[in-house]
C-alpha cells in the first residue's frame, strides 16, 4: 500500500518537538532555554509554544534553576518494557484533554491490513459517542474518519477499499458514486480538516485530521451532536491543533 505524503501543520510541530526533546536528552543535569534556541536553530517564540506542549504532556520538566530535563512521561514511552500499555495511557490522557478543551468525542483510528479501526475514544455525558449504527470499516465513503483514511492512500489503495466496502447510501448526504467521491479525495488538501454533515448519520457531524506516523496511517477525529454544528469548524481547527501531542507521542 503506498501512502500520500502532504506534511501538515501538526506535523512539522511533532518534528520540531522531536528535535527540542533530543535535545533536552542530550544534556542530563539540564539545558535553558537559550542554548535550546541555539542547538535547534527554532525562533524563541515557536520554542516557547514548544516547551510549553512538552511540560503539558510530561515530556520535559523545569528544575529550580529553569533550566528543562526530560520528564516522566518520556521515561515511560522510551521504555521498551510495557511502552504498548504506557502509549495508549498517554494518548487516552491527551484525548481526553481534548475532549474538553473542544468540547467534543475525540477518537483515534487507524488503517490497518486494509480495514478501518476505531482505537481509542474520550466521550462523556456532555459529548456523546456518535451512535455507530452502520460499522466503521463499511462506512468510509461516509463518515469524516473514513475519507480522512482514505485519503492518505494513493489512488489504488483507495479503489482496493472501495472495491471491498459497497458505497451505501446512508442517508440522503451520503455521496455513492465512486468517481465523484475520488476526485473529492483527489482535490481536499491534507492540510485541512475533512468534515462529515451528517453524511454517515443524520443528528451528527465531524471532522477529522491526519495523524500519520512513518507507514502507518492513522487520523483524529470528533464528533457533535447537530444541534452544535455551528461550532463544527471552530473545533475542527482545534482538533488540528491539537493533534500534534499525538503524533509526538507515536513518534516516540
Amino acid at each position: 500500500m503506498a501512502l500520500k505524503h502532504e506534511p501538515t501543520a501538526p506535523y512539522h510541530s511533532a518534528q520540531d518537538a522531536l528535535r527540542v526533546l533530543e535535545t533536552v536528552s542530550r544534556h542530563s543535569t539540564g539545558v535553558t532555554d537559550t542554548e535550546l534556541a541555539r542547538q535547534t536553530r527554532l525562533d524563541a517564540e515557536r520554542l516557547t509554544a514548544l516547551l510549553r506542549m512538552l511540560r503539558r504532556e510530561g515530556y520535559v520538566e523545569q528544575i529550580a534553576d529553569g533550566a528543562y530535563v526530560t520528564g516522566a512521561a518520556l521515561s515511560r514511552l522510551g521504555s521498551a518494557h510495557g511502552r504498548d500499555q504506557a502509549l495508549r495511557e498517554k494518548l487516552q490522557q491527551t484525548i481526553d484533554r481534548l475532549r474538553d478543551s473542544v468540547g467534543a468525542a475525540i477518537y483515534i483510528s487507524r488503517y490497518v491490513d486494509g480495514e478501518i479501526h476505531v482505537t481509542q475514544c474520550a466521550t462523556g455525558p456532555a459529548t456523546p459517542a456518535v451512535n455507530e449504527w452502520v460499522d466503521f470499516r463499511s462506512s468510509a465513503h461516509a463518515s469524516a474518519i473514513g475519507k480522512s483514511l482514505l485519503g492518505q492512500l494513493d489512488h489504488n489503495g483507495r479503489r482496493d477499499h472501495l472495491s471491498r466496502h459497497k458505497m451505501a447510501r446512508l442517508t440522503s448526504r451520503t455521496i455513492t458514486n465512486e468517481r465523484l467521491l475520488l476526485s473529492r479525495l483527489d482535490a481536499h488538501p491534507a492540510t485541512v480538516p475533512v468534515l462529515d454533515l451528517q453524511e454517515y448519520a443524520i443528528g451528527t457531524v465531524c471532522a477529522a485530521v491526519p495523524i500519520t506516523a512513518g507507514s502507518s496511517v492513522g487520523c483524529l477525529a470528533l464528533s457533535l451532536p447537530v444541534e452544535h454544528a455551528h461550532r463544527l469548524r471552530q473545533a475542527a481547527d482545534s482538533l488540528n491543533r491539537g493533534a500534534a501531542p499525538v503524533l509526538l507521542s507515536l513518534a516516540i
